[in-house]
């Protein structure tokens, strides 16, 4: 693949790394490249970061024909930066692009536009403890006429985001409410798909759930109400009488690269791990007779998010006492350790600039 790089004349200084936040600061370029139907993928090239500039009539504005991805850069004890399965983060987005009607992209130039991007911008993966470089790959279509088609046109971009530690206080449990009226999505629409519009249907149950006192809502099905199926933004996962349950992948759910991964280590240290339905009515006996023994989340951001609170229509229930599970924090503890490179990578995750 011929990258073109065009350094910015203005460098940005970097920000106090003890403020960093999420999302709230940008890396001095970003990674752009076009598409049509007769030329397929052409002029990749890194940039200085600016604004975009579409047509009023891009076909994103108007039917939501976008996907994205998230994953993240971690700096090493010795100064070098890798990154945690990003194949996987290329081939996720395909398979969002296919349910979009958006082009696919040929993972090993997808792979090399995201390493290349990386090395230019390195320095600003941060150093202090927890802390990392954010990455938003993302694609849009930009047909720049009305009407609703499968996309001609399209922009594939990749922007970095220096991010603050998740834990900044230490890992808490968090509290969450069970949502029982809207549903985030259904088998055969794009649940499984890293699309925008999952997350803006998503919004006003958190909002709801906020107000309440709740970090995040708990999703079921969205044609039963009856199965579980994600924590807000993340997957989910529970310790039920010892064994591992997360709903299994039904086409309604995220395939999360973090959730692919507990899975993995969890398996090769001999837990008993169940992909499959998990009903409301099952969890709720499971935390009325105490067999749920630890709940948590996982995803890119927080990489574990331990559960203290599960509330369901209106009763609360305790998850360990409020408290982090054993292996909650041994996944949190392998993950993370994995990722800063502080423990050794003997699943072959990582990717070395």
């Amino acid at each position: 693949m011929n990258i073109t790089i065009t350094k910015t004349t203005a460098k940005k200084a970097k920000p106090d790394e003890s403020a960093l936040g999420f999302g709230k600061i940008f890396t001095d370029h970003m990674f752009m490249m076009d598409y049509s139907r007769e030329k397929g993928w052409y002029d990749a090239r890194i940039v200085p970061f600016e604004n975009l500039s579409i047509h009023p009539a891009s076909t994103v504005l108007h039917y939501g024909s976008e996907i994205f991805e998230g994953l993240k850069a971690y700096r090493k004890a010795d100064g070098s930066v890798q990154l945690f399965r990003p194949i996987e983060n290329i081939r996720r987005m395909n398979r969002s692009a296919e349910r979009l009607c958006l082009p696919q992209l040929d993972e090993n130039d997808a792979l090399e536009a995201l390493l290349k991007f990386v090395e230019v911008e390195q320095d600003w993966t941060p150093h202090s403890e927890g802390t990392s470089l954010y990455l938003r790959p993302f694609m849009f279509g930009n047909d720049e006429s009305l009407g609703v088609h499968a996309v001609h046109n399209a922009t594939y971009v990749i922007i970095a985001s220096p991010v603050g530690s998740y834990y900044a206080e230490g890992i808490n449990p968090v509290k969450i409410m069970i949502e029982d009226e809207d549903v985030r999505a259904v088998r055969g629409g794009t649940g499984y798909a890293k699309c925008g519009g999952n997350y803006a249907a998503s919004n006003r149950a958190g909002e709801r759930a906020e107000k309440k006192g709740y970090s995040q809502v708990l999703w079921l099905d969205g044609v039963e109400r009856k199965y579980i199926e994600e924590v807000g933004a993340m997957n989910v996962m529970f310790k039920i009488n010892g064994e591992i349950v997360t709903p299994m992948l039904s086409g309604s759910i995220l395939p999360g690269i973090t959730r692919m991964s507990c899975l993995e280590v969890l398996r090769k240290e001999g837990y008993k791990v169940s992909e499959r339905l998990l009903s409301i009515d099952e969890l709720e006996e499971a935390m009325e007779n105490g067999t749920l023994e630890e709940a948590w989340g996982c995803g890119t951001a927080a990489v574990i998010s331990p559960i203290g609170e599960l509330c369901y229509k209106g009763k609360k229930y305790a998850v360990n006492n409020g408290e982090i599970g054993e292996t909650t924090q041994y996944l949190y503890d392998t993950l993370t350790g994995i990722q800063w490179g502080k423990i050794e990578d003997t699943f072959g995750w990582t990717v070395q600039l």
